[in-house]
């Protein structure tokens, strides 16, 4: 008999060793299973729009079907698994990771493989479990929120069949050594299999692979860290799995691909050594260790492995291997000839380069030549940080040596400090003017529910060699302790930091809570998943003193000195503020604070039509019809040129736009612009048009209700009703008004498409050409408009035929001086963009229209419109404005619907 006892794990109390499958298997159409013998699983990563400009710009356009070529790629580079992330800030995730997925889950050559559902946000992750068959991956839950959240997310993603990504983070924070990675993933461990009963095969860990070579040396040893927690979580739960993002490892060294793929080629190498069976990584650009050049690999294995790194030795030597990369090759010699120029460029070289040897004597000589001391810091100095900070931000240069830059500015600052301490008393004396009470503090932290604070790091050591007190309060850091500590330390400024989409909501609570407590200190946001348009049209609004996007830790310099500096503040606050408010001019919501009536009152008040002299009229056919391709030279006499103007910031009446003192040439020029490229679109047939219509017969059942009969089968129609209080003789319509009470009537719909556009996009981003770009969208959305028009002239005319005599000019239909209307759902007479589902039905889904309805009902091709027919001569556009919340029930009983949905369609028009 063996003495040795199995390595027995126990699931729960009706499993035994025996019922356990040791592989983690996924699903794809071709299956992966992940055994011992597999090595290791490249993740594909550019279907992330955190990680891919190119993938995000095509979400965001709504360019799902483009997109997909994304995810083809990856396949065809050799991902074995899909990591689709849909974190942005302006985006729906939730809408966009449905969309997405269930389109992938249609192309076979994508969905061969699995996916990896990748999110902070958890309601995402569960929008994607309910979209992919099989066995796919969760990226990823953690103990950050402690047990309860996690039990309670991983109950989920176990009830989805889904295997999961462990964070190795908790309530305290995230593991940055090795004994903290593997004490939490053993805790998450024997919850997940003791309490849950989660096979362990199908658990990943991710100990969290974090940035080397940086110039700190606290990071010195991050891959070790990873490494050795990587080879102990697999001696202590062989079974499990381990993960990690690998482009983090290298991120010191963005813009330099050459040097990033060598470091991710050697940290693989031993980490997968150690245990490592998969990871996030560009599946397209990953070097083959052995064919890495050997000084280069040298250079790699001593960073990663924080071998020769004492003073940061093994570092310094790879930034300057990368530097002559960056140079091509070509040779880097030492240059003196800048010692001859002037002092202040002698000191921007200093602060570019790196070089402490000679700046205590130019500082010198630049206090001797300046009135004041502080004036060489916000001269010379600061100037030589803004070059610092624009080569940093295109990549010229590397986060070491940003660190290496603030070094020699504290050097500088080191020199001026006794001569600025020697003005504030001689102030004192001679003013009685108290001296100021030190340096300038800036409190730093990064959100709560964030844990990534590499970046906030550096921002703190160049802020502090500028000669900043730094109050740093770590990472998850909650709203009322920020601002507590702010108060507490009389703090001048608060950077906020924070990578994870989550953390931009928590920053626009902290501008709200800024402003209640009536702060008045300025707000600086910064952190790879911040950008300046949400600054602008998320942060920036709830807070009136001051918030300010930093790309990146040098420019945070510029920033703080300006903010800091009571001369430049306002006028640098007030130009702040006219950029932000230009970025968010269209997300500006109105407000019409009108009274409002009960709804049945309202609906006692709807409109009374002249039914007694009104004929019914029907349509040449009922049913639908489908009109493709619709000539595009047809629809240009029905463009309306005002809008298109309008797009481009031409704001005028058409065609006096075209004699306007101020920007009447160059609306000429634009105009003759648009006009020769509708005539290359004609002759080229870059564009055609489709157009679907149909007529049903139509009941009035209820006030606010409309019965359409189509193929036998019955469509309900619902309508909002205006609900403010109107004058006397005014009525409170809803598009039910104008269908006859008490005989059979008639409604149509419509749809209509511009097809093309995207491909002549395509061409002119590829040749970089924007203006063009530009135009082709405009005029496609002319397009569709006028094919809008068009269509509609077609029914008064022939199809419904009940203006037959009809003779309008193109002015005449901007103007809609014709019989009849075309409101579309979601917009101001029907804002419940749901009813466009029965529309679109009703014409034949997308087979028929060729437009997709995403998960929020926006129509893609963009250039593509929608809308109901009413024939009655009064019918007339309105908007509903606001309704109450009797109305709002009824509506939502009316439409079979939960309350709560009732409330998320119809939340722009609620009180």
């Amino acid at each position: 008999m063996r003495s040795e006892k199995p390595h027995i794990i126990n699931l729960n109390n009706h499993q035994t060793l025996n019922t356990i499958k040791p592989y983690l298997r996924l699903s794809g159409l071709e299956p992966l299973i992940v055994r011992p013998e597999t090595n290791f699983v490249n993740v594909g990563e550019r279907t992330n729009v955190t990680g891919s400009k190119k993938f995000a710009r095509l979400i965001k356009e709504g360019a799902y079907e483009e997109a997909l070529s994304v995810a083809r790629q990856q396949v065809e580079n050799g991902a074995q698994v899909l990591d689709v992330n849909m974190d942005d800030a302006l985006l729906d995730g939730v809408q966009a990771m449905t969309t997405f997925l269930n389109l992938l889950q249609s192309e076979p050559d994508i969905a061969k493989i699995p996916v990896m559902i990748d999110s902070s946000k958890f309601e995402i992750i569960e929008a994607g479990l309910k979209c992919v068959q099989g066995k796919c991956i969760v990226n990823s839950i953690s103990l950050k929120e402690g047990e309860e959240k996690f039990t309670e997310q991983a109950i989920i993603c176990k009830k989805f069949g889904a295997a999961v990504i462990v964070m190795a983070f908790d309530e305290v924070g995230q593991a940055d050594t090795k004994e903290r990675k593997v004490e939490i993933c053993q805790r998450a461990y024997t919850i997940l299999t003791e309490k849950i009963g989660y096979a362990p095969q199908d658990i990943i860990f991710d100990p969290n692979i974090f940035a080397i070579a940086t110039g700190i040396e606290d990071h010195n040893n991050y891959a070790v860290d990873f490494i050795e927690a990587t080879r102990e979580i697999k001696q202590r739960m062989p079974l499990t799995r381990v993960s990690g993002g690998v482009s983090n490892v290298s991120f010191s060294f963005r813009g330099n691909d050459h040097v990033r793929e060598a470091i991710h080629s050697v940290f693989l190498y031993h980490a997968i050594r150690a245990g490592m069976d998969m990871g996030i990584v560009n599946a397209g650009q990953l070097v083959i260790y052995d064919d890495i050049e050997p000084a280069l690999k040298k250079l790699c294995e001593d960073v990663i492995l924080n071998i020769n790194n004492d003073d940061n030795k093994a570092t310094e030597q790879l930034i300057t291997f990368a530097e002559t990369v960056k140079a091509k090759g070509k040779e880097i010699v030492k240059d003196e000839r800048w010692r001859k120029e002037s002092v202040e460029d002698r000191i921007a070289h200093a602060l570019i380069h790196g070089i402490t040897e000679h700046i205590d004597a130019d500082t010198e000589e630049a206090r001797v030549k300046y009135p004041r001391p502080l004036d060489v810091i916000e001269g010379p100095l600061m100037a030589g940080m803004n070059i610092v900070g624009d080569l940093f931000g295109a990549g010229k240069m590397f986060l070491p040596q940003v660190v290496k830059c603030a070094r020699v500015m504290k050097r500088a600052v080191a020199v001026l400090t006794p001569y600025i301490e020697e003005e504030k008393a001689n102030n004192l004396k001679k003013d009685g003017v108290a001296a100021d009470s030190g340096p300038a503090k800036i409190l730093l932290a990064t959100v709560k529910g964030d844990v990534h604070d590499i970046g906030k790091n550096i921002v703190g050591v160049v802020l502090g060699c500028n000669g900043y007190e730094i109050i740093d309060l770590g990472v998850m850091v909650p709203a009322d302790k920020i601002l507590s500590e702010a108060i507490k330390h009389k703090v001048d400024m608060i950077g906020l930091s924070g990578l994870i989409t989550p953390s931009l909501d928590e920053m626009v609570h902290i501008s709200k809570e800024m402003k209640r407590l009536k702060m008045n200190i300025p707000l600086m946001i910064g952190g790879a998943t911040t950008s300046r348009m949400h600054t602008a049209v998320k942060i920036a609004p709830e807070y009136d003193n001051g918030v300010i996007h930093v790309l990146d830790a040098s420019r945070s310099v510029t920033v703080a000195g300006t903010l800091l500096n009571k001369e430049q503040k306002i006028t640098y606050l007030e130009d702040i503020k006219k950029e932000y408010n230009q970025l968010s001019q269209d997300f500006g919501n109105r407000n019409t604070g009108k009274k409002s009536i009960p709804f049945a009152e309202a609906q006692q008040n709807h409109a009374k039509l002249d039914w007694d002299n009104t004929q019914t009229l029907k349509p040449t056919f009922t049913g639908t019809k489908i009109i493709s391709p619709v000539s595009v030279e047809s629809l240009i006499p029905y463009i309306d040129w005002q809008p298109f103007f309008i797009t481009w910031e031409m704001h005028g009446k058409f065609p006096a736009i075209l004699e306007d003192e101020i920007v009447g040439t160059e609306a000429k020029k634009l105009f003759e612009d648009a006009k020769e490229m509708l005539r290359e679109i004609t002759e080229g047939k870059w564009l055609e048009a489709r157009a679907v219509l149909g007529f049903w017969p139509a009941k009035k059942t209820a006030a606010d209700s409309i019965k359409l009969t189509a193929d036998k089968k019955e469509v309900s129609l619902e309508f909002l009703r205006q609900q403010s209080k109107k004058a006397s003789g005014q009525p409170n319509f809803s598009l039910a008004d104008f269908i006859h009470p008490n005989q059979e009537d008639y409604m149509g719909a419509f749809s209509v498409t511009i097809q093309g556009t995207e491909k002549q996009v395509e061409k002119f981003e590829a040749q970089q050409d924007d203006y063009k770009k530009i135009m082709i969208q405009a005029l496609s959305d002319r397009l569709a408009e006028a094919a809008a028009e068009w269509l509609h002239q077609e029914v008064r005319t022939n199809y419904w035929g009940y203006a037959p005599h009809e003779k309008l000019d193109n002015t005449s239909l901007i103007k809609e001086e014709y019989q009849g209307i075309r409101p579309a759902p979601g917009y101001p007479a029907c804002p419940d963009h749901t009813e466009k589902i029965k529309l679109f039905d009703l014409l034949g889904g997308e087979t028929a229209t060729e437009i997709k309805l995403t998960e929020s009902l926006a129509m893609y091709p963009a250039s593509s419109i929608c809308g109901w027919y009413f024939g009655h001569h009064e019918s007339k556009y309105f908007g509903v404005g606001k309704i109450g919340r009797d109305q709002l029930e009824d509506y939502a009983k009316r439409k079979k619907m939960s309350l709560e949905e009732a409330e998320k369609w119809l939340s722009p028009v609620l009180e």
